[in-house]
């Protein structure tokens, strides 16, 4: 598979690396996590989860990849910033993350100017959001009424 890296950033081996796990990934990754999917296709040893972070933090300054944490967990979690947001629901059960499939905030936005999204009350330019919503999966509710 032919992969269009992103621009203005040196592509080492370990940096494809990561982003291919982060390309493939349907979720958001800790950096441990990544660092174990890499382990299991690469035994050459040359892999530190420190090596992830800092590969990890030179991703987010080039605007690589969205770094955040779930409310409650200090563990920062990344994916690719594929130009759109998605936004996940998690199971306080399970821990499994589901993606919304539409952003729920989309209403709020009555107009746009150059770029940046405008409220319609107080003129408040919205440069982003974060939404976290929490519940139980499907699996895990029936579990739970049992």
């Amino acid at each position: 598979m032919e992969v269009n890296y992103p621009q203005g950033i040196k592509w080492t081996k370990q940096r494809k690396d990561v982003y291919a796990v982060l390309l493939q990934a349907t979720e958001p990754l800790s950096a441990v996590q990544i660092y174990n999917l890499i382990n299991k296709t690469d035994d050459t040893g040359t892999y530190a989860v420190s090596t992830i972070y800092r590969i990890l933090t030179a991703f987010e300054e080039k605007g690589i990849v969205n770094k955040t944490s779930w409310l409650g967990e200090e563990t920062a979690i990344y994916e690719l910033n594929r130009g759109d947001h998605t936004h996940y629901a998690m199971c306080v059960s399970c821990h499994k993350r589901f993606p919304l499939h539409a952003c729920p905030f989309e209403h709020i936005h009555s107009e746009e100017e150059e770029g940046e999204h405008t409220l319609q009350q107080d003129g408040f330019v919205v440069t982003g959001h974060k939404l976290e919503i929490y519940g139980y999966c499907k699996r895990c509710n029936e579990e739970k009424l049992q």
